[in-house]
């Protein structure tokens, strides 16, 4: 198991970075989240899982190890998968996602992209005792820097990359913009985005 990784961060997208580790470059699937932590930064570390399937081998890091665990936590509910839980990392707060299952608020984790009626009120039920006892800081950081050199196609990039179908990722980062206008930075576009795929 590779439990974290030091070193350069290439090629930072916000669902994907390339760390350089001594010469070795690994392909990490990182959350919204981790992104506004680590967006201007050029090196550090990340907390990481790696998962395996029949058909491939993943590498998701963290740049918490209370976001890693909260990850851990939401996979080991039944019918969330690696991919789910990264989504709602990205559509919510660690902070937001703990409060909300602890107070058993099922209807804003259903505002979640592939989170039905079914697996929050899962989610809820499974972990409601365990996340009631982890602590998740809030920390507000600088975010994103407000100017991309293309925050439209960046947007649509990070949303496919999350596992949505590109004319899905386009309509919605369309429709987003149509709706709160296109002066939001790249982190609120993806946000508001995830919610009218």
């Amino acid at each position: 198991m590779i439990a974290f990784l030091r070193g350069q961060f290439v090629q930072v997208t916000p669902a994907r970075l390339i760390v350089d580790v001594s010469g070795v470059g690994y392909e990490v699937n990182i959350s919204l989240h981790t992104y506004e932590s680590i967006s201007k930064k050029d090196n550090g570390q990340l907390h990481t899982y790696l998962h395996i399937t029949e058909n491939s081998q993943v590498i998701f890091g963290f740049y918490t190890l209370q976001e890693k665990e909260l990850f851990m936590n939401l996979i080991s509910v039944s019918g969330v998968g690696a991919s789910t839980a990264r989504m709602m990392l990205s559509g919510m707060q660690p902070d937001e996602i703990i409060r909300a299952i602890v107070q058993g608020d099922a209807r804003q984790l259903e505002a979640i992209k592939g989170i039905g009626k079914k697996s929050a009120e899962r989610l809820v039920l499974e972990l409601k005792e365990k996340l009631a006892k982890i602590n998740i800081n809030n920390n507000p950081l600088g975010g994103f820097a407000t100017v991309q050199a293309n925050p439209y196609q960046d947007a649509i990039q990070a949303l496919v990359a999350l596992g949505i179908q590109k004319a899905v990722a386009e309509k919605a980062v369309d429709k987003t913009i149509k709706l709160e206008g296109a002066g939001e930075s790249l982190e609120v576009l993806i946000k508001l985005a995830l919610k009218n795929c």
